[in-house]
């Protein structure tokens, strides 16, 4: 195999890993309801119908990545799926370590940084439309 192809499958892994993990998150809220993330929008002053635009971050974004069309632009919508959640939710917890040891948002940071790089990096050949 030659460096492209290793590359174009690590792109591969990044968008299927982030894709099927993000999805995961935005089923289960399909299942129990957007109810509690609409309150907690409202909760901070804004309006509750943008609660909802944690599906498009979480379920629509990662099919974008795992499908590889449009997967750029899929990577920023859960980047900024992933700064919404910091700022509304994890704000209090950027400095604190978790009862492990570990950073009290890994996950979280994970998801963002992954994100920023398959934006940045792009989808790969093995992707619908490379963009």
């Amino acid at each position: 195999m030659n460096a492209d192809r290793y590359q174009d499958l690590g792109k591969l892994l990044l968008r299927l890993t982030l894709g099927a993990l993000i999805l995961l998150h935005g089923v289960s809220k399909l299942r129990g309801g957007t109810e509690a993330i609409v309150g907690l929008v409202q909760a901070h002053g804004l309006p509750g119908f943008l609660g909802y635009g944690v599906l498009i971050g979480e379920v629509l974004a990662p099919l974008l990545l795992i499908l590889g069309w449009h997967a750029r632009v899929g990577a920023v919508l859960i980047a900024g799926n992933m700064l919404v959640a910091l700022a509304l939710v994890h704000l209090g917890q950027l400095g604190e370590l978790n009862k492990e040891g570990g950073w009290a948002i890994e996950l979280q940071a994970m998801f963002l940084g992954t994100a920023v790089a398959i934006a940045l990096l792009g989808p790969g050949r093995y992707s619908l439309n490379d963009k």
